[in-house]
């Protein structure tokens, strides 16, 4: 795993509740991130870490000293990891890893020399074998769910929908509404792609039974941003809720990520007028075709926009990195273009020369943009970014989705759209709206400031 900057500490160094907190995530950037920030969200308020993970991506210990990191056997070969999606990675860690993780648990808890009890275990929701592991060490297990509400209603819904023949989807339906889950429409579904569909439906069932059957789902949201689905959830769930986020509000801006980032793009945001650049970033796992990869490089050109444009090693599929770019290509801009290989995002976004995030809508970086107040312009790849974007674009109306395929004219034109025309100021206002209320959640008495003292209160029983 690539090195990490070097983080702080929470400020509370010393556990005083005397109650420990066991961690576990999925191996992978957007589940990781939010997972680290929450673990050392609660170690400030009291509880000691340790973060359980797999060998595979694991974390970087040293940037975590405050935190005991308890490393299991994944039984992953390398021919298994390369080129796993999500899924797969999922699927393959709830078959292989029980054993592993009972046997650390068997230990952790035999441990003589420590007298502090556990309070509980929180786990990625995908992770859902942890459950009945955890139950047989009579063990709490709370859920951090790493997506947005909205998404967690479809994925939840996904027997209604194949009920109802919303599900496999069928191309020349794909434009309907999905009347159940107003603002989507079909094509919006968090779908995944794949050979094995039983094996997908399988994790799914298994993901939302045992998410309603732990002790309570942790959110990387507030109530302000997602309020009506929260209330929907709240009733079909009838387990207590805790919309705690934004997670990096709580604390200075530092970095979890799973790579290295290049810092250089921070010294070229200096040189650049305020709210001049395009910053673009499809997130730690999609791949795009060449033939798109060159629409993007032409359609950024063309707009006559600086851009900031993170193109990590594996974006392009069957390349390595930036080959397929004509020769001169950066030099024609003038300067107007700056490529990166990973970018320190939160870094990037609060920097007064960014005027709009082209993103895949992950939802951290969804997350992160509003907390920015950085207009979106939505590319969404596969799953939840698929719905986040559409609530950008629909409900929220902080962005504008870019449909229908990459070509260099449509993203020229969309990018206008966003940093040029009237449609784009108000996108703006609206964002600045929303970055105010996702600062003020997080001081005392705002909506995740108050759900927090809950979630402390109530792991604090067991």
């Amino acid at each position: 795993m690539a090195t990490e900057n070097q983080r702080q500490p929470s400020k509370l160094e010393k556990p005083i509740n005397g109650k420990r907190l066991l961690f576990f995530s999925l191996p992978i950037q957007g589940h990781m991130t939010p997972m680290l920030q929450l673990a050392d969200i609660l170690h400030s308020k009291g509880f000691s870490v340790t973060f359980i993970h797999t060998k595979f991506n694991s974390p970087n210990p040293s940037n975590y000293p405050h935190f005991t990191f308890q490393p299991i056997s994944d039984n992953l070969s390398e021919a298994e990891t390369s080129g796993l999606s999500v899924f797969d990675l999922a699927y393959l860690i709830n078959a292989k890893c029980v054993a592993p993780f009972r046997d650390c648990l068997d230990q952790l808890f035999s441990d003589s020399s420590e007298k502090r009890p556990f309070a509980g275990l929180i786990s990625d929701p995908a992770l859902h074998f942890t459950r009945e592991v955890a139950k047989s060490f009579q063990l709490q297990r709370f859920v951090l769910r790493t997506s947005g509400t909205g998404a967690f209603r479809a994925f939840s819904s996904f027997p209604l929908l194949q009920e109802k023949g919303y599900l496999p989807i069928q191309d020349a339906r794909s434009e309907e509404p999905v009347e159940e889950l107003p603002p989507l429409r079909i094509k919006d579904l968090p779908v995944i792609t794949t050979s094995h569909p039983e094996k997908l439906y399988r994790l799914l069932e298994g993901m939302i039974q045992e998410t309603k059957a732990s002790s309570g789902i942790i959110w990387n949201s507030f109530e302000e941003l997602e309020e009506s689905s929260l209330a929907k959830l709240r009733q079909d769930f009838q387990i207590p809720m805790f919309p705690i986020g934004p997670f990096h509000k709580h604390f200075a801006a530092s970095s979890s990520s799973l790579l290295a980032e290049d810092h250089s793009s921070i010294s070229w945001l200096d040189k650049q007028a305020p709210n001049s650049v395009i910053y673009v970033s499809f997130g730690s796992i999609a791949a795009i075709e060449e033939k798109d990869f060159l629409e993007v490089a032409w359609g950024l050109a063309n707009s006559r926009h600086p851009f900031l444009w993170v193109v990590r090693p594996g974006l392009i599929r069957g390349v390595e990195w930036l080959e397929p770019l004509p020769e001169g290509f950066l030099e024609s801009l003038d300067g107007k273009g700056h490529i990166v290989k990973w970018a320190p995002q939160l870094e990037v976004l609060a920097h007064p020369s960014v005027g709009a995030f082209w993103t895949h809508n992950g939802w951290n970086s969804t997350l992160e943009s509003i907390c920015e107040g950085v207009p979106m312009i939505c590319t969404p790849c596969f799953t939840d970014q698929l719905v986040n974007a559409r609530y950008v674009s629909h409900v929220w109306k902080v962005g504008v989705q870019l449909e229908n395929g990459l070509s260099r004219e449509r993203i020229e034109m969309v990018i206008k759209r966003v940093m040029e025309e009237k449609e784009g100021e108000e996108v703006r206002e609206r964002v600045l709206h929303l970055q105010e209320k996702a600062n003020l959640c997080v001081q005392p008495a705002g909506s995740s400031h108050e759900s927090l003292k809950s979630l402390v209160n109530y792991i604090s029983l067991f």
